[in-house]
């Protein structure tokens, strides 16, 4: 009955030609005959199956039993001199050869006709659907076949399992059935035609109409469109399995990628000295061509010759295809095999194998530290390459980057700008996640930073040598630049060029605390303790750590207070307060220069027009400023002499990293009095005296001694948005439930009780009387030269107008005494500006 059957189709047929041998083949391995045919016909009897197979077996040891073969053929042989008649080879490898030059002819732009190449491709086809018609893989993988693959002879499933085991996923391959698996791809060339490999075509059949319906059927680039959708939610798996397992060949020789070839022969040729399509060579292997061509295909002119831009962009394209799959990239594999499986055997996703190794690039064996650094490297120059990460930032770019992204050479500018544009609204969270891994990346060598690299290797080699990790060149180079520019030095050795890079990545440094690993390692616990809900990025986890600065740890306190030292120093390092104060510094700071910038946003803080989030930003670093001079530049010149001078015994107790809470800046307050500063100090203390009259957060001391009587007996007045010397009133008022001696000392003093009790508990209290007592003995001698002595003073004020001020100071050192005539008794008396309101009453 199937004999039958078989007949009614080959009744169908049209004899002659090889035509129904033909018809047979292709329908060797079908369930049913109506797989193709859509009738009720059964499949191939198993005796006519292994009657076909041995057929193919002779066609496979000499073409020409193949009529229909050799006919069309006949002239391409000998045009293009693949007679074999006279090679030493053996009978089996006739088909194998005749394939590969009529191929090598194709793939080099000679003209093969029609007719051969329709049956080229059916009996490519036929070679990758059953393995046994290979001697090769029957020698070769006997073992493996029984082994892993026992039961899949069917529609290339056998080769495809093979694959599979070579890629790693099922076990072991020997180095003989791998090398006949390489060879069997050469001869069949499934690249050029993704329809010869039946396994695969049937698995993607699915994915080629929806995602990649725009290509021409059995066109090259259908593999490279299946590529572009790996990973994606037009994938089906069935199909990424096959399409793996198939590329993972084509890697390892890039003759068998047919657009590589033919846009890349020439420079292939030029550079890297290789030969015809099916010729080999020991000095380079088929593996080493491709990383000859990447090689050339990021040099710079100066560096010497470079690839056409057509083959550039070959190249382009592969690595963008193997950044998707580790496996892809036999270099990698084969050095990082070990790691792969250290490291990155559990937790991680499909394609996102470098990232791990990138993550532990400390820990990895050299070569494969070496393998995965010039990867990184290159990724930085073109960060296109990074197939994942670019479909993750796709709006992004499209939205803000398409200038650089349409570039033939990206040289860094891409990853430059995403890098800008990583807190924008239109930001998702997969492309903000990966850029932020290759910034901690780069962090790991400088040189995984393209542009940083080219501006300052040479710096670099000559101040910074055998250092290797971006962040202490940053630091190395930074503090040059600082010595050169403190010294006033004629010409900086940074050059002009590397310095401006370098504030590039000074900048971005400050946005993400794990892009400062020594901070970010001296603080991890801090963050774990009192951080632990706030996000990275955008100097959050920085701005907590500043604000709960008090209950840090002891190393983390330390390397915040040098954090917030150097913000002072340069406020554009301050990426919390240039994010938040943006537009304010644009409105009234254009011109300021970086070192003067919150200097221009503190003039300027209360202006109407002021943003009240940028206001309460510059409250907040003035805060952080008055809590130690060193925090304040402007305050340490102007005072550089004085505050050794006056303030030396506070200077001696002082440590480097931790703050003295205002003690200098109260020691300059009582200087202040005596008039001993030098001018530029004495305005310095004079400003910060009336910004802390108006708010009681910018005098440390006040804060620190009377915290508790301010939470207790003005927290009404201290929870006021708008600070305007409410607390120091309130305070004032209280001043005698006031019980803390600290807090007795700072407050401010309202009335003549008040004041003597502030004096008598003054550190100053001595010097503070000596003063009185002097002035009043003047006074006396004034009075006798103006012959008033035996006048008597009247005891009430009859004139409130005060004419002239004068000098001296009690509010606990922080307020001046004023001089004033009493109207028309020509007798100076002494006042303080708190009494003021108390005499003019009186006078009245």
């Amino acid at each position: 009955m199937v004999m039958v059957m078989v007949l009614y189709s080959i009744l169908q047929t049209q004899a002659g030609e090889g035509r129904v041998y033909k018809c047979l083949f292709n329908h060797k391995f079908e369930e049913s005959m109506s797989e193709k045919s859509h009738s009720s016909l059964a499949a191939l009897s198993p005796q006519c199956r292994e009657a076909l197979t041995t057929r193919q077996k002779l066609i496979a040891q000499d073409y020409k039993v193949s009529y229909s073969l050799a006919k069309s053929c006949k002239s391409d042989l000998k045009k293009y001199r693949c007679n074999v008649e006279n090679l030493p080879r053996s009978r089996e490898a006739r088909l194998s050869y005749l394939l590969m030059c009529l191929e090598s002819a194709v793939h080099r732009g000679r003209q093969v006709s029609s007719e051969c190449q329709g049956e080229m491709l059916d009996y490519r086809r036929m070679l990758m659907e059953d393995f046994s018609l290979s001697p090769e893989i029957i020698l070769s993988c006997r073992g493996e076949i029984e082994h892993h693959c026992s039961g899949l002879h069917r529609k290339g499933r056998t080769l495809h399992c093979l694959m599979k085991v070579v890629r790693g996923e099922k076990g072991n391959l020997g180095m003989n059935c791998q090398q006949a698996l390489q060879t069997l791809i050469q001869e069949t060339d499934p690249g050029a035609d993704y329809r010869i490999d039946r396994a695969l075509n049937e698995a993607c059949e699915s994915v080629i109409q929806t995602a990649c319906k725009h290509i021409r059927s059995g066109d090259p680039m259908i593999l490279s469109c299946l590529m572009e959708h790996l990973y994606t939610e037009k994938m089906v798996e069935d199909c990424e399995h096959r399409l793996l397992e198939l590329q993972y060949f084509i890697s390892r020789d890039w003759k068998l990628d047919p657009v590589l070839y033919r846009k890349c022969q020439g420079d292939a040729s030029r550079l890297c000295h290789t030969h015809g399509w099916n010729e080999t060579s020991e000095l380079m292997p088929p593996g080493a061509v491709f990383s000859c061509l990447y090689r050339h295909a990021y040099r710079t002119e100066e560096q010497g010759r470079r690839l056409s831009r057509e083959c550039r962009a070959e190249v382009q394209r592969i690595l963008h295809q193997r950044a998707m799959d580790v496996k892809l990239d036999p270099a990698l594999q084969d050095k990082c095999l070990i790691d792969l499986g250290k490291w990155c055997s559990e937790k991680t996703e499909a394609g996102q194998e470098l990232e791990c190794l990138q993550d532990h690039l400390d820990d990895l064996a050299v070569e494969c530290r070496d393998i995965v650094g010039n990867l990184t490297e290159l990724e930085s120059e073109d960060i296109q390459i990074e197939a994942l990460l670019m479909r993750a930032c796709e709006p992004i770019i499209q939205n803000f980057c398409h200038d650089v992204a349409d570039n033939q050479i990206d040289s860094g500018d891409l990853m430059e700008c995403l890098i800008q544009n990583k807190h924008q609204k239109d930001m998702n969270e997969k492309c903000a996640v990966g850029v932020t891994h290759f910034q901690l990346v780069q962090m790991k060598d400088f040189r995984f930073s393209y542009k940083f690299k080219m501006a300052c290797k040479e710096d670099v080699l000559k101040l910074c040598p055998n250092i290797k990790k971006k962040v202490d060149v940053v630091i190395c180079l930074s503090t040059t630049v600082r010595n050169d520019t403190l010294q006033e030095v004629k010409e900086h050795r940074v050059s002009l060029k590397c310095r401006k890079q370098l504030r590039v990545e000074e900048l971005e440094m400050t946005e993400d605390i794990r892009l400062e690993p020594d901070l970010y390692e001296a603080c991890k616990g801090d963050i774990k303790n009192h951080c632990s809900t706030v996000q990275y990025g955008n100097a959050q986890i920085i701005e907590c750590l500043k604000e709960n600065k008090k209950q840090l740890s002891a190393r983390c306190h330390q390397k915040v207070f040098k954090l917030q030292e150097t913000e002072m120093m340069d406020p554009e390092l301050d990426y919390t307060l240039m994010r938040v104060c943006k537009q304010m510094i644009k409105r009234f700071c254009p011109e300021a220069d970086s070192k003067t910038m919150l200097q221009c946003l503190k003039q300027n803080k209360n202006s109407e027009l002021m943003d009240p989030k940028c206001k309460q930003m510059i409250t907040k670093r003035q805060i952080t400023q008055n809590t130690d001079y060193r925090l304040n530049p402007v305050l340490r010149k102007a005072c550089k002499a004085d505050i050794p001078k006056f303030c030396h015994g506070i200077l001696t107790k002082a440590k480097d990293d931790s703050e003295l809470e205002g003690q200098v800046i109260s020691c300059l307050k009582l200087r202040y009095a005596d008039q001993r500063l030098s001018s530029d100090c004495e305005d310095q203390i004079r400003i910060i005296i009336q910004e802390s009259a108006l708010d009681y957060r910018l005098d440390p001391q006040l804060q620190l001694h009377c915290s508790d009587e301010i939470a207790s007996l003005c927290a009404e007045e201290a929870a006021a948005q708008e600070q305007t010397g409410q607390v120091e009133e309130c305070l004032k008022v209280n001043l005698l439930k006031i019980k803390t001696e600290g807090c007795k000392k700072v407050a401010p003093a309202d009335g003549f009780s008040d004041l003597a009790m502030q004096v008598m508990t003054s550190p100053s209290k001595n010097y503070i009387l000596s003063v009185i007592s002097g002035s009043i003995c003047i006074l006396f001698l004034i009075g006798l030269m103006c012959g008033r002595i035996t006048k008597r003073v009247t005891r009430e004020l009859k004139d409130s107008e005060i004419t002239e001020a004068t000098q001296g100071l009690l509010f606990a050192g922080a307020k001046r005494w004023d001089c004033a005539r009493a109207g028309g008794d020509g007798i100076l008396v002494v006042v303080s500006p708190v009494l003021l309101p108390e005499i003019r009453h009186s006078a009245q």
